[in-house]
């Protein structure tokens, strides 16, 4: 018999061989931080009901990154590896304890490292923060990322003199949430929140999809933090207006020794006062 007939049925099986071996390199990744599981890890225990919230002024207010862990199922958490480095953390951090900076009413900003935080640590451990450095507000910071990268259609096979050559194309996609959640700890009361998101998909070959995937990992955590400090720029202008015309939600006081310089309705008393020097002005013949 001709060795062609020989070589036909062995290409075919090569063919569907590099089918399944490829398509045991479809990857999924997810990497993730809850606000819910770290403030509330016991889901036997009901809600902490909030309070109304009494800010003292000037504010102490620290910012964390909520540690990265996935509930186990048993009320315990499990360590997951991380795309999202230290170094993009810190800045990340820096960047939203700046805007904090920028407001008259608050006194100083702590960024709190992130081995002083549990994985579902909840309200005590926050409580342990404000004792040990004296923060009245904190903003929490948590992330979701989930990433995949699958065969498509696309695929190629190329065939030789011995069998199929199969080329997969990948078909990649992350996705990216991030969130900043500011809360009153004495009063378990959430202040304001600050989404952003991002969505990335391309497409690589099966050698080159790791890359892609980490290059895709960085771009989404820059882009979805970009997005939340904007937010959190909005919401903090909106918070001022809030406080100042909803007086029962949110109650505010002054600490002894502090003088008012500062206060979340500051700007509408300059500008009253300027309104009433130029009507005196105008007012004289």
């Amino acid at each position: 018999m001709n060795s062609r007939h020989f070589l036909l049925p062995l290409a075919g099986l090569l063919a569907l061989a590099f089918t399944g071996c490829m398509s045991l390199h479809n990857r999924r990744h997810h990497e993730a931080s809850s606000v819910v599981q770290f403030l509330y890890p016991d889901k036997d225990q009901p809600f902490i009901q909030p309070q109304i919230p009494t800010l003292r002024l000037p504010l102490r207010v620290g910012v964390a990154f909520i540690p990265a862990g996935l509930g186990d199922g048993r009320g315990g958490f499990r360590q997951i590896q991380a795309n999202f480095t230290e170094q993009q953390k810190t800045e990340l951090l820096r960047k939203v304890a700046g805007q904090f900076k920028a407001l008259p009413f608050v006194q100083s900003i702590e960024i709190v490292p992130t081995t002083y935080l549990r994985p579902g640590g909840g309200f005590e451990n926050l409580d342990q923060l404000r004792a040990m450095m004296g923060i009245d507000v904190i903003a929490l910071i948590a992330y979701d990322q989930a990433q995949n990268s699958s065969d498509t259609e696309a695929s190629i096979a190329y065939w030789t003199i011995v069998g199929a050559y199969i080329v997969p194309a990948q078909r990649n996609s992350t996705h990216t949430l991030m969130e900043a959640v500011v809360y009153d700890i004495p009063s378990r009361s959430l202040l304001f929140r600050a989404p952003g998101t991002s969505t990335i998909q391309n497409h690589s070959t099966l050698f080159r999809a790791g890359y892609f995937l980490q290059q895709a990992s960085a771009k989404g955590i820059e882009e979805a933090a970009a997005q939340m400090t904007a937010n959190l720029s909005q919401e903090l202008e909106l918070f001022k207006v809030r406080a100042k015309e909803e007086p029962t939600a949110i109650k505010i006081e002054h600490k002894p020794g502090y003088t008012g310089a500062g206060r979340l309705d500051g700007w509408f008393a300059g500008l009253l006062a300027l309104f009433l020097v130029a009507r005196f002005a105008s007012s004289r013949p």
